[in-house]
């Protein structure tokens, strides 16, 4: 797609982006019931979507949501990618509850379909970071689960960025450091890579995901672990991961710069690009 509009697929028809297609009683609509993954295309063809795959799954079944059919997302897929042309973007694919009625309460209709790429800018080498007043809820019933229903997000992302930020950090509700609103968070400290856990309330990512274990597989130790927020603050480099953004360097947290040399994450972007670039769908 050399023109730079999205292409969007529905329910097994291409459409245009600003065509209607979705009923106004489709439950993503009315409360955000649905779920999504966000993947990375580089020239023509998108990453790791063998796990993409699966998280969505995963975060269907944690929802409640009947069972997904992939060959039908994968349709979808085919269709917007086919012929696009894109050398870097974005596909994002959704699955909904379908229409329901106007509270929280499903029909049983069929799941909708939504599947869109287009083309985006590549990252910046590296961004600053800002540490929002909300918190996750490590707690809540969709920790965990990469549902549509993003509204802290948007009102946290757009705090940092009237700051000065590329990404939003949370705490959650026991002080911990998190994560941020469409990435996860490393910190290097004395030479140790050291990230939150899971059950700290996070979203696991798929590059987060992949950076461990590539990480792991060339002789660098990542440990999950508790971090207190302020473990920001003692840290030697920052960095965070992203299906889009993959490894990205922090260079100032909360206007705090950090130094210019970053070996240990220099070095992960390395192995992460390497075997990246050997397999498409690792």
């Amino acid at each position: 797609m050399t023109d730079g509009r999205i292409r969007v697929w529905v329910n097994g028809r291409g459409v245009e982006p600003d065509e209607p297609v979705l009923t106004a009683l489709d439950h993503g609509v009315t409360v955000g019931d649905g779920v999504f993954e966000t993947a990375k295309i580089e020239h023509g063809r998108p990453f790791a979507l063998r796990r993409h795959h699966a998280r969505l799954l995963r975060s269907a079944a944690g929802l409640g949501l009947p069972p997904i059919d992939l060959d039908r997302v994968d349709e979808g897929i085919k269709a917007v990618l086919d012929g696009a042309e894109i050398e870097f973007g974005r596909l994002r694919y959704s699955v909904t509850g379908g229409t329901g009625p106007l509270g929280s309460d499903r029909l049983a209709a069929p799941l909708t379909y939504i599947v869109l790429a287009g083309p985006q800018p590549r990252p910046p080498a590296s961004g600053a970071v800002v540490v929002v007043p909300w918190t996750r809820n490590e707690r809540s019933a969709v920790a965990g689960l990469k549902t549509t229903s993003y509204a802290e997000n948007v009102i946290a992302l757009a705090w940092a960025k009237e700051r000065g930020g590329i990404e939003a950090v949370f705490a959650n509700t026991r002080g911990e450091l998190c994560e941020c609103t469409g990435s996860n968070i490393f910190i290097v400290r004395d030479g140790q890579v050291l990230t939150p856990p899971v059950d700290s309330g996070l979203l696991p990512g798929i590059t987060r995901e992949l950076t461990i274990e590539w990480a792991e597989a060339s002789g660098i130790r990542v440990r999950e672990t508790v971090l207190p927020l302020g473990a920001l603050d003692e840290a030697d480099e920052v960095f965070i991961t992203s299906s889009t953004k993959d490894i990205l360097p922090v260079h100032a947290v909360d206007g705090r710069p950090l130094p210019a040399e970053r070996p240990v994450t220099t070095q992960l972007q390395r192995v992460f690009r390497g075997h990246a670039e050997r397999d498409s769908d690792p």
